[in-house]
């Protein structure tokens, strides 16, 4: 497949936009205005991660960034290679690449603490592992790379749930399980209270190879429609096991400890809204709308690091001291002050994204 896949930019885009405007504030001060118990307030929880047992709409765009990440990796590692590009310099660059995206990951925990820190629970951490792991397992045939994805689940399973560590037995406990013992060895600390873990880098290397696979199957020869049934039959195969294993209580869907069920009914969601996002865009050639989401994800890692630095750092609160404060003293109140700043702040990040778009400027790593 030579042509450009433009569901994926459709996908990528909209993903990241989602992500922009959490740096805006918008989920928080959405969740924030509303009233407990009511349809609002129960449509606006499913912007904020579920606490421990459960899913929720916003723990998936995780999943969805890494198995995006994997798609993008089949066409972009195989155009380098049919245009001569040498293997070795190809892996230079995904080495390069993943010690960058570790250092941002460490950097923005850094910003957060306002300290140096040694923190790994960053998105970016993470995927400098998963990248590692899809792109050393690229070129075996797809059925061993998806034995060796599920293989990867059953090892984090078993080390959740036989390693017997004291204080640490607990597989599907917060901050008493492996990936927490994990976070000690190589931090010194845990994530007190949220429960985040740095080991999630191994099952979540599922969704990354998974996107590779996706990838493979996109760029192949057969017949659009035949793509988009085998997507549909992987992913509600996925779908169905994560859920059966959470409702038997087999294994409980948790995000923060990335369990099995999780990776499965996260990567199920993943392949079926690549497939939703092919047929719509691909096959049926709905576009004229997709560019507003597209021009979002043409820099997908600068704008999230700009959202997560100077975005929600010092662009929330200057823009907050024109538009939050004189919306106040016009007499708004103050979760509609600060939602139509959070708004403010969106328009002039999708602004940004837009305008090195049409000026074709590209931040790579």
């Amino acid at each position: 497949m030579k042509e450009r896949l433009h569901s994926l930019d459709l996908f990528r885009g909209l993903v990241m936009f989602l992500l922009v405007a959490e740096g805006a504030g918008i989920y928080h001060t959405w969740l924030a205005a509303t009233e407990p118990g009511t349809f609002m307030h129960g449509f606006a929880t499913q912007f904020h991660h579920h606490p421990w047992n459960g899913l929720r709409f916003w723990d998936l765009i995780q999943p969805f960034f890494m198995f995006i990440v994997g798609v993008a990796m089949w066409f972009s590692v195989n155009k380098r290679l049919e245009r001569g590009d040498p293997k070795r310099d190809v892996t230079i660059h995904i080495l390069r690449r993943c010690l960058l995206l570790l250092a941002f990951g460490v950097g923005l925990h850094i910003g957060y603490r306002g300290h140096l820190v040694w923190e790994l629970w960053n998105v970016l951490s993470q995927l400098s592992v998963t990248i590692l792991i899809a792109y050393a397992l690229l070129k075996l045939p797809g059925r061993t790379q998806l034995l060796i994805s599920i293989g990867l689940l059953v090892l984090s399973e078993l080390l959740y749930r036989f390693t017997g560590i004291p204080g640490y037995d607990q597989p599907f406990v917060k901050d008493h399980n492996f990936g927490s013992f994990m976070d000690m060895v190589l931090m010194g600390k845990i994530n007190n209270g949220g429960g985040w873990v740095a080991i999630n880098c191994i099952p979540t290397a599922a969704h990354t190879i998974w996107g590779v696979l996706a990838g493979k199957l996109l760029a192949s020869s057969r017949p659009g429609l035949q793509k988009i049934k085998l997507l549909l039959i992987y992913g509600g195969t996925a779908l169905l096991l994560g859920y059966v294993l959470d409702w038997t209580g087999a294994d409980p869907i948790i995000k923060r400890i990335c369990t099995a069920s999780f990776v499965l009914t996260s990567g199920g969601w993943a392949l079926l809204t690549l497939a939703l996002f092919y047929w719509l865009v691909d096959i049926r050639g709905v576009k004229k709308w997709t560019w507003f989401f597209a021009v979002v994800g043409m820099n997908p890692i600068f704008i999230y690091l700009f959202m997560e630095t100077a975005g929600s750092q010092w662009l929330v609160g200057f823009s907050g001291a024109f538009i939050t404060d004189g919306m106040m003293r016009l007499g708004a109140g103050e979760h509609l002050a600060l939602f139509i700043n959070s708004l403010a702040v969106l328009a002039m990040a999708w602004g940004l994204c837009y305008w090195l778009y049409k000026h074709k400027i590209f931040f790579k790593i």
